[in-house]
């Protein structure tokens, strides 16, 4: 509780990053998707949305801050949406419970990503995550995690997998309300300690199809699309016992499979759907050769490339293979000179070290195609970094946003 009746709450969510794609709605405004997925949790000590919201008897409108930003919060349907939710949640407790009358107040939220917004780095994911995490902890809802999911989905589909660290499946359910769709983890962050993942940014620019309207005119127009769906559920299954088993040839195989699979169906939407670039299918081209020389001998694939929508790509590894595959992308995709080291690799320069690649059938691009490697590794669900004002907030100590 803060001076004057406020109440604030600032927290924090991970990104997750799907290893088997969601893609398609079959209702758009319960957003219901047409398959399910799968997702790994990266660790938000490295990637994260946090926000902050507080709610106060003079606070005369909802108001939005996004990185910096204010925002029009009304054109945020599904954003209204979700707080909308949460205050009818909070209502009913109030309704049945001796409560302070909190449902009825105006909130001011403030939100921000340590990372590229609209990038294909699912920054929706961990932001309605964020918003929805930290709305359950002012209000107080009790709500069960499946449930919290739910509400994360109104607001993005991939967010209800954000709700939960480790390995994530959102069953995409059968029935008409959505009652049935929700995220489930498959295992735990502690269950497979050694996966890492780097991040090889590309572009920070905001695409130029959103994934909204790109995954709409897939299921409009594209054939593929349909063959898809009949795939994915064996797919699903097959990753759920690669994690499981901690068998990284299957869950590599699996993933690049349907990485593949996903932007091929972005192609043969009308019009095509363009994420990944001429930097992106190269970096395809070069795990793919790299993985060759290690299964040809049987010693399995060393690293799995998958990409969102967009031209990023991420990828799935031991962690004993970090150091020979960062000084492969050192090689082939060399920083500008001029960069800063630290900017560039951050956690990856932990990893960095001299080591033998071997020789590939490809040429190195021009120094500058990578903007930066983000390193990480697998992470936990949403965090409470403060109740009240505090060193995490993101107001200053008048209320106003930093």
């Amino acid at each position: 509780m803060l001076s004057g009746g406020e109440m604030e709450v600032t927290c924090s969510a991970p990104v997750n990053i799907a290893v088997i794609k969601y893609w398609g709605k079959r209702d758009s405004n319960l957003i219901l998707p047409t398959n399910s997925s799968l997702s790994v949790t990266l660790n938000q000590d490295d990637l994260r949305s946090t926000t902050s919201i507080r709610c106060s008897k003079e606070l005369e409108k909802d108001r939005l801050w996004l990185n910096g930003k204010e925002e029009d919060i009304q054109k945020n349907k599904r954003l209204v949406n979700v707080i909308s939710t949460a205050r009818a949640l909070r209502l009913k407790m109030e309704q049945t419970g001796d409560l302070e009358p909190m449902a009825d107040l105006k909130v001011w939220i403030n939100s921000v990503n340590n990372f590229p917004t609209a990038a294909g780095l699912a920054s929706s994911a961990s932001g309605f995550a964020c918003l929805t995490f930290a709305l359950k902890e002012l209000y107080q809802l009790n709500i069960s995690i499946e449930e919290l999911s739910r509400l994360a989905r109104l607001g993005s589909g991939s967010a209800c997998r954000s709700v939960f660290g480790g390995f994530v499946a959102w069953e995409m359910g059968q029935q008409a309300d959505g009652s049935d769709s929700f995220a489930i983890q498959v295992q735990p962050a502690e269950h497979w300690p050694d996966m890492e993942a780097l991040i090889l940014v590309v572009s920070d620019d905001k695409k130029d199809v959103g994934s909204t309207v790109g995954m709409q005119q897939t299921v409009e127009t594209s054939s593929l699309f349909q063959q898809r769906l009949q795939v994915v559920p064996e797919r699903m299954e097959q990753m759920k016992q690669a994690i499981t088993q901690k068998n990284f040839d299957r869950f590599a195989e699996l993933t690049m499979m349907d990485s593949n699979q996903f932007h091929s169906v972005c192609l043969d939407t009308f019009p095509p759907v363009f994420y990944m670039n001429d930097v992106s299918r190269y970096i395809v081209r070069l795990i793919t050769e790299y993985n060759h020389l290690f299964t040809s001998e049987g010693k399995g694939y060393q690293a799995a490339y998958t990409y969102d929508a967009g031209p990023n790509c991420v990828l799935y590894l031991p962690r004993k293979n970090v150091q020979q595959v960062l000084q492969l992308i050192d090689h082939y995709l060399p920083r500008q000179a001029d960069q800063d080291p630290q900017e560039y690799y951050g956690r990856a320069l932990d990893f960095k070290a001299e080591t033998e690649i071997p020789s590939l059938r490809l040429q190195p691009l021009e120094q500058g195609k990578l903007k930066r490697i983000i390193s990480t590794s697998i992470g936990d669900g949403p965090r409470v970094l403060s109740r009240g004002f505090g060193p995490a907030s993101l107001f200053d100590q008048h209320g106003n946003p930093k």
